[in-house]
């Protein structure tokens, strides 16, 4: 991508524009499913056992010799970190086609994986008979084996699997009610972990005695084990009473299912066991470990903006916050002056409360409010904003998220629109179609969260 700049012209900021798309393919590349579990399992020739690549501290898988195997896999990510792993694993030794569960538009056929499509971001009856599956799967592992858990974003949603008292269609209109009420990742995981059978450790408990083996493609940002998928394979510290205060500190205790209400009180009161701490017995040949994420996916952008003749300013390595407010915060920290062609870059995954009508997604709303406030503060700049899901999907959208320029408002305008207007109503996928700028990748195949690229030229 060398650089060759033209000012203030269209064909410049369509080069800018390849650049930013560029640099976000690179992104999603770098956290490559397939790849990054082959990295860390490798055959080893002349010998049937499963070996790791991986550091020591990060990832202890002994030696199996003639150990047999269980492989399951759910996230946006499962087929391609399966595909990994049937590389990896000596086919002598899997007990039986591996289960991959995924969301709807990854779904592929494939003759050595048992593929289950299930809904995501709100979890329907598929996915309750995947995850019925999958600890069918789990619970019939024996003592002297190994189950090999492949883990990548959005599998919380793809795995419901309710308690008795909750139906899932209580457990749905939950899940909506958290996703619109601004919730952040780690609150909408600690109501998941105690609504369900399988997450916060409660994988591990079924697998119990068997050994459990998780590679994970984090989409959370501090990586924790315990966060990723609400926890299937790890500990859990949070309480019943935690899950209560989300849903009273974000005002919608009243508005939940009363089987909810119901369920968490008797948790509060300890007439139900809380999820399993992280010293628990269980845990005892449970490993967890990070194969893929956004921090090395951030660090690919940097490597590729560098490439192109960028300097380079990380804005953030956690971006967290109102998808508006962090447009706000992005845009203040890129208007000090720069002396050369600069990539300012992010990523993390914001929220956004919903209270209108429209239809789009963090990233699109993130771009939409930058186009709207750059419009009137970047003057004589060449600039161009892109915020995308590296899973392909923002919201309940067909798009990853925003491509936005200088031009932006004003093709809204000339379109017929109020960009502002479209904007209060949470309508920013119809605002950025109007103006062309829809980041529409498809789907991915992996996801470690989102990622943003600012990329100026000075007038």
């Amino acid at each position: 991508m060398a650089t060759d700049y033209q000012h203030n012209d269209e064909s410049h900021l369509a080069q800018m524009r390849g650049h930013a798309r560029t640099m976000f393919a690179d992104a999603v590349a770098a956290a490559d499913p397939r790849a990054a579990v082959v990295r860390t399992l490798h055959k080893q020739p002349n010998s049937s056992q499963i070996q790791s690549t991986a550091k020591p501290q990060s990832f202890q898988l002994q030696e199996f010799s003639r150990r047999k195997v269980r492989v399951v896999a759910f996230g946006k990510a499962a087929i391609t970190m399966t595909e990994g792993a049937l590389e990896c694993v000596p086919e002598d030794l899997l007990i039986e086609a591996p289960v991959a569960v995924t969301s709807y538009e990854n779904v592929i056929q494939h003759g050595k994986i048992q593929i289950l499509g299930a809904g995501h971001p709100i979890p329907n009856a598929d996915g309750l008979k995947a995850a019925r599956k999958i600890a069918k799967t789990v619970r019939a592992a024996k003592a002297d084996e190994l189950i090999l858990a492949l883990i990548s974003g959005g599998a919380s949603a793809l795995l419901p699997m309710p308690p008795p008292s909750i139906t899932l269609e209580d457990k749905r209109n939950a899940t909506q009610l958290l996703l619109t009420s601004g919730a952040d990742i780690h609150e909408i995981n600690t109501v998941r972990k105690h609504l369900s059978e399988l997450k916060g450790g409660g994988l591990a408990r079924l697998a119990y005695p068997a050994a459990l083996q998780a590679l994970i493609l984090s989409d959370v940002l501090d990586n924790d084990p315990g966060t990723i998928a609400s926890g299937p394979t790890a500990g859990d510290l949070t309480t019943f009473s935690d899950a209560k205060g989300v849903f009273l500190r974000r005002g919608i205790w009243e508005q939940i299912p009363n089987s909810i209400q119901a369920h968490l009180d008797r948790g509060c009161d300890g007439l139900i066991d809380e999820t399993t701490l992280p010293e628990d017995e269980i845990f005892r040949d449970v490993s967890n470990t990070i194969v893929g994420s956004n921090l090395i996916s951030l660090d690919s952008i940097c490597q590729s903006a560098k490439s192109a003749g960028y300097d380079v300013q990380i804005v953030s390595k956690a971006l967290t916050g109102e998808a508006r407010s962090v447009a706000e915060k992005f845009l203040m920290r890129a208007s000090a002056p720069i002396e050369r062609p600069t990539a300012f870059v992010a990523g993390g995954e914001t929220t956004v409360t919903v209270r209108g009508s429209g239809l789009g997604g963090r990233n699109q709303e993130m771009a939409l409010t930058f186009a709207i406030d750059a419009d009137s503060r970047f003057n004589n700049l060449s600039w161009v904003f892109l915020s995308g899901g590296t899973d392909g999907i923002d919201g309940p959208t067909d798009a990853a998220g925003g491509l936005v320029d200088p031009g932006t408002i004003a093709r809204i305008h000339n379109a017929g629109y109020d960009p502002r207007l479209l904007l209060d109503n949470n309508d920013a996928y119809h605002a950025l179609d109007h103006a062309g700028d829809l980041l529409v990748t498809g789907a991915t195949g992996t996801n470690v969260a989102d990622l943003q690229i600012l990329l100026i030229h000075p007038g």
